[in-house]
């Protein structure tokens, strides 16, 4: 069932992820024949809240609202990965699902859940800037930095801000079926369903480190993706044993050769795909995966998402040329 569903707001809360929360669960849809809850928000901290953008919130809602909610949904808020939380509020959280009710947070949110112990032994999810985190702070919790939400029974979490959406989409989908959560969708001119995950959004350059044997040849492999590369060629050029540059490149890079080379090179198709609109066989040539097929394996493996897909995202539909 989810007929009852409350917000819970903390000091500090993000107005956007609240946003989402009543536009999923707090409008009145009834006449395209619509599921309608009973939706509240609930203060963790008295009558009147501060968000993160300057403005005030007021509820007249308590923590006893909780108690009847089929759903308890916690938005995101500064400073939630180093605050402590009123006992009170997680004790409340930890009865809700104690008693069968489902528990979802949005972004920055599932530390309050971590917190209540909600996230130990569960997989789950927050923004990737949050997730080491996330994972260091709650150390019996399965964080999983690369999808947009993760449905553990009781406990839903949810990646950053938008991703919010595609997880209160998912409940709605679950409880009322796809066509409901395709029509709410609609009414909010977003994905019913989003291809791929977090991976295709978060920056990651490779970092640098200090390479004093292989240093030269990193520079020329940046500079040369588009050729074949081999242990053996590179340890050639580095005047060494295979066996020996293998060993000093995970020393001085922490990784491999052929990883590290996959890397730059699934970083230079997103180069590419976000700043030009060269056909994927020509940026596969580009980038040294040879066809349009052998660079679509990579990248989904890599980021969880397709070329296309992922062009379609950070360029938008008008004037790209498009090769299956």
């Amino acid at each position: 069932m989810l007929k009852n569903v409350a917000a819970l707001l903390l000091d500090e809360v993000h107005p956007f992820e609240l946003g989402v929360l009543c536009e999923v669960f707090g409008l009145d849809r009834s006449d395209e024949g619509l599921p309608v809850h009973d939706f509240a928000v609930v203060s963790a901290e008295g009558p009147v809240l501060q968000t993160h953008a300057g403005f005030t919130i007021s509820t007249p809602y308590g923590l006893d609202r909780l108690e009847e909610a089929d759903l308890i949904a916690v938005p995101a808020g500064s400073h939630f990965m180093d605050r402590e939380y009123p006992e009170e509020v997680l004790e409340a959280l930890r009865r809700a699902v104690d008693r069968g009710a489902r528990v979802l947070s949005v972004c920055s949110g599932a530390y309050v859940l971590g917190a209540a112990g909600l996230l130990d032994g569960r997989r789950c999810t927050t923004h990737w800037r949050h997730a080491a985190e996330l994972a260091r702070r709650f150390p019996r919790a399965v964080v999983e930095p690369d999808v947009l939400y993760v449905d553990d029974g009781a406990v839903i979490t949810s990646a950053g801000t938008a991703a919010g959406i595609d997880a209160c989409l998912h409940l709605v989908r679950q409880a009322y079926g796809p066509a409901a959560a395709n029509t709410i969708a609609r009414r909010m001119v977003v994905p019913p369903h989003r291809d791929g995950g977090q991976a295709q959004y978060i920056q990651r350059p490779l970092p640098r480190t200090r390479c004093d044997t292989v240093g030269d040849t990193l520079a020329w492999m940046e500079r040369n993706l588009d050729q074949e590369m081999t242990v053996e060629q590179l340890a050639a050029q580095t005047h060494m044993s295979p066996r020996t540059f293998a060993r000093r490149f995970q020393q001085e890079t922490g990784t491999t050769p052929y990883r590290w080379l996959l890397r730059q090179r699934v970083l230079l198709a997103q180069h590419l795909l976000e700043t030009s609109d060269e056909t994927m066989d020509t940026i596969a040539g580009q980038t040294g995966f040879g066809n349009a097929a052998a660079l679509r394996h990579q990248f989904v493996r890599s980021l969880g998402t397709t070329p296309n897909a992922y062009r379609r995202t950070f360029r938008g539909p008008t004037e790209l040329t498009e090769v299956a």
